[in-house]
């Protein structure tokens, strides 16, 4: 008798930043002492206010999440007639979304955020080029920092995943929020520095986001990141002067690279992307000072550095 033995489609690798422990591990030292360039996280946060004691202890009222949409559709400029829904973090919508369609064939450009790939062959979809109507675009993309272009937005249904494009809102494409069987995703937690809030959007038409309200059930935003969120996207003045910040200080670090030898290939006022002879020597290196960096698989000279906070400037000069 012979048994046939079934094999599970292999699913796309994900890999990350942060990964602080498994440096922790590999090179000593606790996570005070450790500088984390490997994620693309604003290093100066939106200053958290004082919250009020209901923020903590109630579950959240229908005004706060009122307000939250409110300040988000005037921060994005969102149209009226597109929906607005918030959840815990926008990898939770991400691995929600793909169960919106049924399953088929979706093209997501590579090499890109490696959720999106993750999510879809989840839930049964097929990543392929080859007669696809779904498309995934990371905008600005990450890790390159390239923006899509408009043969690329061509596609019956379109996935937009803007979570870098707070630092260059005239490149936003949310007018197309509108469009039949077209997301946007936005990400709290990068420009405004608070990822361990946990809070993203997505942005589209009603009968997208009224079913993605429906999976992600009642309360999906917790009250201090109603309170929070509503009152940073409020502030256009803070992110204003960040814009301007992270522009300088990524002119910077470019040319602190491009003078150690690297070569600029791309990337966003958040996290810059260089090639170098030796990536993973160059993460080892800075590892030795715990300077946690970033490297790719798919590719041996890729180093993806964010940017540091402005008292960690000497620290990476001297190690570079």
């Amino acid at each position: 008798m012979t048994t046939t033995r079934t094999t599970k489609p292999k699913q796309p690798t994900r890999d990350h930043g942060g990964g602080l422990d498994a440096a922790i591990r590999a090179h000593g030292g606790i996570r005070a002492e450790w500088l984390d360039l490997s994620t693309g996280i604003n290093p100066v946060p939106y200053p958290r206010p004082d919250l009020s004691g209901d923020a903590w202890t109630a579950l959240p009222d229908t005004a706060a999440m009122q307000a939250l949409d409110l300040a988000a559709r005037a921060f994005w400029a969102v149209p009226d007639t597109a929906g607005v829904v918030a959840a815990p973090g926008a990898s939770a919508l991400i691995a929600r979304l793909p169960a919106l369609w049924p399953s088929g064939r979706v093209d997501i450009p590579a090499p890109t955020y490696n959720e999106h790939a993750a999510s879809f062959a989840a839930h049964g979809w097929d990543i392929t080029k080859d007669r696809a109507d779904t498309r995934v675009l990371v905008h600005p993309n990450n890790p390159t920092g390239h923006f899509a272009h408009d043969a690329q937005l061509d596609m019956p249904r379109l996935v937009l995943d803007e979570s870098f494009c707070d630092v260059a809102p005239d490149h936003s494409l949310i007018g197309m929020s509108t469009r039949s069987d077209t997301l946007i995703l936005k990400s709290f937690g990068k420009f405004w520095g608070l990822a361990g809030l946990r809070l993203g959007f997505a942005i589209g038409p009603r009968a997208l986001t009224d079913r993605l309200s429906e999976m992600l059930g009642p309360w999906p935003v917790s009250g201090p990141a109603l309170a929070i969120a509503t009152q940073a996207l409020s502030d256009a003045d803070w992110a204003a002067r960040t814009r301007e910040r992270l522009g300088r200080d990524a002119h910077r670090l470019d040319a602190l690279m491009t003078g150690a030898g690297a070569e600029t290939l791309g990337g966003t006022p958040l996290f810059r992307l260089y090639r170098v002879d030796d990536a993973a020597r160059w993460q080892d290196r800075l590892a030795h000072a715990q300077i946690w960096s970033r490297v790719f698989p798919y590719d041996p000279h890729w180093l993806r550095l964010g940017i540091p906070g402005p008292s960690d400037w000497p620290r990476l000069e001297e190690a570079i």
